[in-house]
């Protein structure tokens, strides 16, 4: 490249001059392969490929149930607890007697210990550091690192949300598979299970359910919601609208999510479109069967260990010289009075 120079009468040094030429030209200097990264080549024009910033992503992560449910400390491996399934109570015949010759009967509550064990969830995540130092230099995705770490973690408490209702244990005791017991398991055991037939109201199945709750005489009970897929609320909204055209008031459940509510016995309880429980067979067909769980949340705890949320670990650089970072959490989930406090309902349609 051909240069002006000044004249040396103007104060010129030839030396710091040549080496400042020398030091811009190096601190601007790219080599760039036009032929392979370019789209379109032609006179007065070259079109290289270019990205938006934003990636799109819709991908599913939370459930709701999870967010609603009680989150309690472990009191150890396993975590116990005790349930009371009776008062100092007396039948009539022997509570009451003859006020002049008194001979009280005597009476002791009733209770049971129980106990959850604690189960592990655990991902990782490496950063390759040959890719972490490219993507610095090209400076076009410098929120990926913190996306995708984020996304680990957001990746473990769906699959956390999951098994929440559809963990594959079957017992509390004396756990069979690394999976919780979950939620659906517990509710099915515990032995409350109703079933709305083919050509009977969805409605009134679901409200006279919640009636023969409220209705026990050994258990205060109060539902506070009602877990189903949504195809099966889309069934509840059409029912209502062919028959009396009613469109159903809506409540917030959580942060920013609003959703339809059923008047019964126990007030107006929220229909929760759950995404995890699933139904089988075709709607409509005569052979599916799609549940309905009527839950009481406050006796449904998540008992965790050191943090309800999951922790992040950064490991040492791998021989690989990879960056490693480990998500785990500790917990399990419990239904408390699962033959009393809850109930699942089978719809046939």
């Amino acid at each position: 490249m051909k240069r002006d120079l000044p004249s040396s009468g103007a104060g010129w040094n030839a030396s710091s001059t040549k080496k400042e030429v020398l030091r811009k030209d190096k601190m601007t200097a790219q080599f760039i392969d036009l032929s392979a990264a370019a789209d379109f080549m032609g006179p007065g024009a070259v079109e290289v490929s270019r990205y938006q910033t934003e990636i799109t992503d819709l991908v599913r992560r939370r459930g709701i149930f999870g967010q609603r449910i009680k989150q309690s400390p472990a009191t150890g491996h396993p975590s116990r607890f005790f349930e009371q399934t009776d008062i100092a109570a007396l039948s009539a015949s022997n509570a009451f007697v003859d006020p002049r010759n008194i001979t009280p009967a005597v009476a002791a509550p009733s209770r049971v210990e129980r106990s959850v064990p604690l189960k592990a969830l655990v991902s990782q995540i490496n950063y390759s550091m040959f890719d972490l130092e490219v993507g610095a230099q090209q400076s076009q995705f410098a929120y990926l690192q913190a996306k995708d770490l984020t996304d680990a973690v957001e990746g473990l408490l769906r699959t956390h949300d999951k098994a929440l209702w559809n963990g594959t244990d079957t017992s509390l005791s004396t756990p069979t598979t690394s999976q919780y017991y979950g939620a659906a398991g517990q509710i099915n055991d515990g032995g409350n299970v109703a079933t709305i037939g083919v050509g009977q109201s969805i409605v009134d199945g679901l409200k006279t359910t919640v009636a023969q709750m409220v209705a026990n005489t050994s258990y205060e009970v109060r539902p506070s919601a009602i877990y189903a897929n949504p195809v099966l609320l889309d069934l509840i909204d059409r029912e209502l609208k062919a028959a009396f055209n009613i469109v159903l008031s809506t409540t917030e459940v959580a942060g920013g999510i609003r959703v339809k509510t059923l008047s019964t016995q126990a007030g107006d309880l929220p229909l929760i479109p759950e995404w995890t429980l699933g139904y089988t067979g075709t709607p409509g067909s005569g052979t599916a069967v799609l549940p309905a769980y009527i839950v009481s949340e406050e006796m449904i705890e998540y008992h965790w260990l050191t943090d309800p949320n999951p922790r992040v670990f950064q490991l040492g650089l791998s021989g690989s010289l990879a960056n490693q970072h480990v998500v785990v959490k500790f917990g399990g989930v419990v239904v408390k009075g699962a033959s009393y406090a809850h109930y699942k309902v089978n719809v046939d349609r």
